[in-house]
């Protein structure tokens, strides 16, 4: 864990963070580390965003950071995996939340391990999962909510899906506060703590391990 680099991500110091991040892959940190490294300093900020400490701004900022630390990491990473598309997810974060830090590198994640991944952004009403996931003919639905009020957008996004008789699309929910009694409440049927884990979860619902 490089607190350095924790620490600037928090202090939204953005040519530091590039720096530091070019540093540690350049001495062959791997680059899961760097992105885990983001997702601690990205909880921190959405703690100081909930607690009325930080506000959107600084999230805004924190998503660019994000990004630009996603386009270092990306190829070197796209060497690895070298994957041919197993899959086909559709993302977002749900309806009344505008976090996107944990769901660009769920979603940077996936896409690297061979998915064909659709982003839907932030505060995405459940029509439109809906709407997406029978356009693109999803096999798994991931949503994203870091605030406790993702909850019931969660579960009212489950429902929209069960409703319009997609019942065979897996639905894996992720974020801030998530755990296994909220994927009881909402009717996921299973959540991520990281984005290795949705990775993990989607290889063994499509079959790809």
């Amino acid at each position: 864990m490089s607190q350095d680099l924790i620490k600037a991500i928090t202090e939204m110091r953005e040519e530091d963070v590039l720096k530091i991040t070019n540093q540690m892959l350049d001495n062959g940190v791997a680059p899961l580390q760097v992105l885990e490294d983001c997702r601690i300093a990205m909880e921190v900020i959405g703690k100081r965003f909930e607690a009325g400490e930080s506000f959107i701004p600084e999230l805004i900022l924190a998503g660019e950071m994000l990004n630009q630390v996603s386009a270092l990491i990306k190829p070197r990473m796209e060497k690895e995996a070298g994957a041919k598309k197993i899959g086909k997810v559709v993302i977002g974060t749900v309806e009344g939340d505008i976090h996107d830090i944990a769901k660009d590198i769920v979603a940077f994640m996936l896409d690297i391990n061979g998915f064909d991944v659709t982003d839907l952004g932030v505060d995405v009403p459940p029509a439109r999962f809906v709407e997406a996931a029978r356009l693109k003919e999803a096999q798994i639905v991931a949503l994203s909510g870091f605030l406790t009020l993702a909850y019931d957008p969660m579960k009212a996004t489950v429902d929209a899906l069960k409703a319009a008789g997609m019942n065979d699309v897996k639905v894996m929910i992720g974020g801030g506060q998530i755990d296994a009694q909220i994927k009881d409440y909402t009717g996921a049927d299973a959540y991520g703590k990281d984005a290795m884990t949705a990775v993990k979860l989607a290889k063994n619902w499509i079959g790809g391990e």
